[in-house]
């Protein structure tokens, strides 16, 4: 049998996906058939748009659900393997043992199961078997009436050349012997890591380090119970931890504990040695116990708190990649700067750079005539219709400037403040410098915060989410982790929009189901060489680009203008022949069909559902012939910030602005009003009933009324509040 025999044997397939099925509410049969479907290369937007009739509808979270179990159903097979085979070649695996393995269905309790087998470094207990004092820590785990006296059963154990030089030596190391097998029970184990549970987490100030560490300063006298402790607080205290500010602990309760644990391992209240054993109970506990727990516990609402945070990093991404494109004008994109002067760059409505300049309308130089001149010439020359102005420094400032040209010259131009996080990683990226290799690191700049206004999706597809700067304690979780769940987040977004494959970067095209950066790379390769597609059926030609790929990414492509109206749609090739049964049932031609909502109404879905095409699939097929191509994300809207707010000190108690959600967290969320510093609006502020969760009040983008309640210029904190009444 192969190893990769011995997981199978371990991972019951049909019991997996059964327990997941009852986890999100589904039948057995969906979830089979999912995995069926993953384990075949399918991706999840493919399976979750043109597979429901084999999932019976399962959309991308249940699915991404039913991956992700189905991995770690597998590591737990695999684990169980290694703790089968590790245990075994001890000579140490009996029958009970090996059942109690192959049922335990929990990473810990296997763990705890492993722990008295599994390799240790050198410990006390391992030093005082080789001392041959087994036999002594034999008798006092029996705990039963001693048939000669303690000092004559201890002088026994005596031996100076296994450096045992006296009888209390030969009981300490009895006692270590002790100590270390009841911290192996693995009953004992799980009921210390359950009180740990229902404990109290301590963070102290280390000595020392109040000076310096003022931002952890509410944590430094801090305790409150595990289990009601939100993961945010507990990554604060963590990070206090890893720079040398905070001491964080566990307290599991000792004056409950300590009588329960003694009442369980105390079996003779009259057994001579009693008061060793009882010294042994309180060592066990404070050495071997609650360390394994804390150390247990501690990893446990780590990984917990991770994935909160990941999650809400992922759904504010997900706002973010989904915002509103303002559409495809020629677009103005300005990098504000003091010293350096404001960074122009042109952009047409395909997002083709046209042209830059820079302009010096603030201070120091405060040229606003030539500013003036240059950015109205540029205006008329190239007929713009956006300005997006980086929300950096000196932000509004250009943003007045601008707003005092438009009206001067009573120009018809949306002028637009855009979130400029990430736009220097971009601008000095390999992607940037592949893009525009003639043009300074600065004019990228401007590019991206003009291409972030016309389509946010493709453009901050380019850079590392972490950059983007939407989540919270993101440098301080799982790396991979974050990885994998933005990456989810990203091609879900990209695939619900669709992609231009004639004007798609590789960066974009990249996250398209199936295709990846190395297939992205060969399409644009191919279109710079061939010119612009005119059907999907020619990504065939890409060279690489297997039937396996177009299957997954043809109908998430749009080509626009082609030889075929259904390329332009989400209509997948292998249904085009549904289309055509359908356009000769009304007589009609395929082109009219397309988009004539009225024809479409016409049809009846029920008239074509046979043995290969379902009912899901038919009702996808007539939604988008009604609008094909549309696009899901919300109508443009621009927030206005107030007129002569333009820093902190401009701000005063009891001001009612307009503003933009930049952050949301499960705390509250952080609010852009224009003073190049957001605000908070804690939970308890974000709207006038009680709020559970703040992502169901608010999301990122979204515009907002808020009032300022506090402003602390020093720490530059602003407190801002949604209530209507304050």
């Amino acid at each position: 049998m192969t190893e990769n025999d011995a997981v199978d044997n371990l991972f019951d397939l049909p019991l997996v996906a059964t327990t997941i099925a009852t986890q999100i509410s589904v039948q057995s049969d969906q979830v089979r058939n999912a995995i069926e479907l993953l384990s075949d290369g399918n991706t999840v937007p493919f399976i979750a748009r043109y597979r429901k009739e084999a999932t019976r509808g399962l959309d991308e979270t249940a699915l991404r659900f039913i991956e992700d179990a189905l991995a770690k159903a597998r590591e737990l097979a695999n684990r169980k393997r290694t703790v089968l085979k590790t245990i075994d070649e001890q000579g140490l695996l009996t029958s009970q043992l090996r059942d109690a393995i192959l049922k335990c269905d929990d990473r810990q309790k296997l763990e705890d199961l492993y722990s008295p087998f599994k390799p240790k470094r050198r410990t006390r207990a391992a030093a005082a078997r080789e001392k041959g004092l087994q036999p002594l820590a034999d008798i006092l785990l029996r705990q039963q009436q001693l048939r000669e006296p303690a000092d004559q059963l201890l002088r026994k154990f005596v031996n100076p050349d296994l450096d045992v030089a006296d009888t209390a030596t030969a009981l300490a190391g009895a006692c270590d012997i002790v100590a270390e097998t009841w911290a192996d029970v693995p009953e004992l184990r799980q009921w210390m890591h359950d009180r740990a549970k229902r404990g109290t987490i301590v963070a102290t100030v280390k000595r020392g380090r109040k000076q310096g560490g003022e931002r952890f300063e509410m944590y430094f006298d801090h305790s409150e119970r595990v289990d009601r402790m939100p993961s945010h607080r507990f990554l604060a205290m963590k990070r206090g931890e890893a720079e040398g500010v905070l001491r964080v602990t566990i307290d599991p309760d000792e004056d409950y504990v300590m009588p329960r644990l003694e009442q369980r391992l105390l079996k003779n209240p009259s057994f001579e040695l009693v008061d060793a054993i009882k010294t042994t109970i309180n060592d066990c506990y404070r050495r071997l116990l609650r360390p394994a727990a804390e150390s247990t516990l501690m990893h446990q609402l780590k990984t917990k708190a991770e994935e909160d945070a990941i999650s809400v990093f992922a759904k504010n991404m997900r706002e973010l990649l989904m915002a509103a494109p303002a559409g495809p004008l020629v677009t103005i994109g300005l990098d504000p700067g003091f010293r350096t002067g404001c960074k122009v760059a042109v952009i047409d409505g395909t997002g083709q750079f046209l042209d830059n300049a820079t302009i010096f309308p603030t201070a120091p130089r405060n040229d606003t005539a030539g500013a003036n001149r240059i950015l109205l010439d540029l205006i008329q020359k190239y007929d713009v219709g956006l300005i997006a102005i980086g929300n950096g420094t000196a932000s509004r400032e250009t943003d007045a400037f601008v707003a005092d040209l438009l009206a001067s010259h009573d120009l018809q131009v949306t002028k637009v403040v855009v979130s400029e996080a990430g736009a220097s990683v971009y601008s000095a990226s390999e992607l940037a410098v592949s893009e525009y290799p003639e043009l300074d690191v600065t004019v990228r700049g401007a590019i991206s915060i003009a291409h972030r206004l016309q389509d946010p999706l493709a453009e901050l597809v380019k850079i590392d989410p972490k950059a983007i700067g939407v989540g919270q304690y993101q440098h301080d979780v799982n790396q991979p982790q974050l990885k994998k769940a933005l990456d989810h987040v990203v091609e879900s977004c990209v695939n619900s929009v669709g992609v231009d494959v004639n004007m798609a970067s590789p960066a974009l095209l990249s996250y398209v189901a199936g295709i990846g950066p190395t297939l992205a790379k060969r399409i644009v390769e191919h279109r710079n060489r061939n010119g612009a597609f005119a059907k999907r059926k020619q990504l065939l030609d890409v060279p690489k680009l297997g039937s396996k790929a177009f299957q997954q990414a043809a109908g998430f492509l749009r080509i626009r203008n082609g030889a075929e109206p259904l390329d332009n749609s989400a209509v997948h090739p292998e249904s085009y022949t549904v289309v055509k049964t359908m356009a000769r049932h009304l007589k009609v031609s395929v082109d009219d069909l397309v988009g004539n909502a009225t024809l479409v109404s016409q049809l009846r879905p029920q008239d074509f559902v046979n043995e290969s095409v379902g009912e899901f699939t038919v009702a996808d097929i007539v939604a988008e012939l009604k609008s094909p191509g549309r696009d899901p994300r919300a109508e443009f809207k621009v927030a206005t910030f107030a007129e002569g707010i333009n820093q902190v000190s401009d701000l005063a108690a009891g001001m009612r602005l307009e503003g933009v959600v930049t952050n949301v967290t499960h705390f509250g969320a952080f609010v852009d009003i224009g003073v190049h510093q957001d605000g908070l609006v804690h939970i308890s502020q974000l709207a006038d009933h009680f709020v559970q969760d703040p992502s169901q009040e608010v999301s990122v983008g979204d515009i907002v009324k808020v009032a300022v309640l506090e402003i602390d210029e020093q720490r530059k904190r602003i407190s801002l509040s949604r209530k209507t009444q304050l």
